[in-house]
């Protein structure tokens, strides 16, 4: 018997809506990814809780405790309980009826046996009760305390049902998996056997997954079987996995924070911002890295033009492309850089120059100022023909 003893799950916000439901007679689980991050030591994010109680029950329960309840996917079962300002998402547990590779009709169950059947992976498929009883229907704990991402059941059909399961399969292993051991053969296989159906995904779903993926310490290993297996290029076309772990191992080495666009920037490929639809902010930062890979600005003025964090990322990334070396001289100067301001003002040349006149000689003397190591003064430019 396996038994968890964690901080949220004897919180007293938790509790509560464990009793909203088992003291109505209903079961109540924590399920998926609060047992399988607390069993691995690996931090929580959310706790969902999953119940036999269908949902209108579960609204009606929790209004009458007086908690704040939010239909937040009354279609599929789930609703959010407020406690406290704390939200846990609700869902009765379910079984597939219908499934197209993209959505599924489901109906609810009364097992958790039913529930975990339609899981992606044996690792999610973990429950406990609120005496922090874990409940394993289908043996995932060896799985996961094995670092082995393994799909429930049969793998193919698995990805029938859902397709985007096949880009979940390599972010889970990124994530959890021993990159020692390798992805799990039947999945991989599985993956490889599925290309086309990603085409039917969103770019949306595709860069979501893609994003979380590359977020995770070493995403390394899993890019590389992607790009294998046919994935990496089917998911963004010309993308190439080689300069990714060069780029990881850089970034342990100078103590660097990981980060998706960074990676994704290594990762090349054909119009990533369209092709993964990302937000505008990534769209922008993502162009910016790409574009400076191979600009042939120096430290200094990266630094300048663009602040330090952008200026290191696009050393780390020449260094990873080029094998060129990154030393702590590149680094200072990125941030003296970015430190520094141009001591000329427009003001400082006005009323004798206006208009395009202006800009021309502002540049002028902005390059001059780069050229010079940022050294020349307010009065030597000024002083320049």
């Amino acid at each position: 018997m396996t038994i968890i003893t964690a901080k949220w799950l004897s919180d007293a916000k938790t509790q509560r809506v464990f009793s909203v439901l088992t003291d109505a007679g209903h079961q109540a689980y924590g399920v998926g990814g609060c047992v399988r991050n607390e069993l691995l030591g690996a931090p929580i994010r959310d706790v969902d809780i999953c119940t036999d109680a269908p949902p209108e029950t579960v609204s009606n329960l929790a209004k009458k405790a007086g908690l704040k309840v939010v239909p937040t996917g009354i279609d599929h079962g789930t609703v959010t309980v407020v406690v406290g300002g704390s939200g846990f998402e609700v869902t009765t547990l379910r079984r597939d009826v219908q499934t197209d590779g993209r959505r599924a009709v489901v109906a609810y169950a009364k097992t958790m046996a039913e529930d975990a059947s339609r899981r992606d992976f044996t690792m999610n498929a973990l429950y406990v009760d609120k005496d922090g009883q874990v409940h394993d229907p289908l043996n995932g704990i060896g799985d996961l305390l094995a670092r082995r991402v393994v799909f429930v059941g049969d793998a193919e059909t698995r990805i029938r049902e859902d397709v985007l399961r096949i880009l979940r399969f390599f972010r889970f292993h990124a994530w959890y998996g021993d990159p020692a051991a390798g992805l799990d053969a039947e999945g991989l296989a599985a993956c490889a056997a599925h290309l086309g159906a990603i085409e039917t995904l969103s770019a949306e779903r595709v860069g979501a997954e893609m994003t979380k993926l590359l977020g995770a310490p070493d995403p390394a290993p899993s890019v590389a079987a992607m790009a294998q297996s046919g994935v990496l290029s089917t998911v963004l076309i010309g993308a190439e996995a080689k300069a990714l772990p060069v780029l990881v191992h850089l970034e342990d080495e100078w103590s660097v924070r990981p980060d998706s666009m960074r990676r994704l920037a290594v990762l090349g490929g054909e119009n990533p911002s369209e092709a993964l639809r990302l937000s505008r902010a990534d769209a922008r930062k993502l162009t910016l890295l790409r574009d400076q890979i191979g600009s042939g600005l120096g430290a200094l003025e990266m630094g300048y033009r663009f602040g330090e964090a952008t200026a290191r990322d696009v050393m780390l990334l020449r260094s990873a492309v080029f094998e060129a070396p990154l030393n702590d001289a590149d680094l200072a100067a990125a941030k003296r850089g970015a430190s520094s301001v141009f001591p000329v003002k427009a003001a400082d040349l006005m009323p004798d120059l206006n208009g395009p006149a202006l800009g021309a000689r502002l540049a002028q003397l902005e390059a001059a100022w780069i050229a010079s190591d940022q050294r020349l003064g307010r009065k030597e430019l000024l002083a320049l023909p």
